[in-house]
């Protein structure tokens, strides 16, 4: 359970980006897949820039904690997808 709240403390700058991207998406009418692939392709591009980058050393702490880069990302990935698909519904049965 601390890995998981250390998961979300790594998410918790990136979560209002991720609102923020959904938001527009939704907005301008795309479908679910059109969105999960964008947050797959803005989540590859936030590995590669934290991987490549002196901000690497964030990802040194979860490694000390026994969590590998590709187990973050994909916690994240799959964390992110379900706040987008409640987002995607609730706007779908309001809008």
């Amino acid at each position: 359970m601390n890995r998981f709240g250390a998961i979300l403390l790594f998410y918790k700058p990136y979560v209002l980006w991720s609102l923020g991207v959904t938001l527009f998406l939704i907005s301008v009418d795309s479908d679910f897949i059109v969105i999960c692939a964008a947050k797959l392709f803005l989540l590859t591009f936030l590995w590669y820039f934290l991987s490549e980058t002196t901000a690497k050393r964030k990802l040194i702490f979860y490694k000390n904690l026994g969590i590998s880069t590709l187990k973050l990302f994909s916690v994240l990935y799959i964390i992110d997808i379900l706040i987008t698909s409640l987002f995607f519904k609730v706007f779908n049965v309001f809008i």
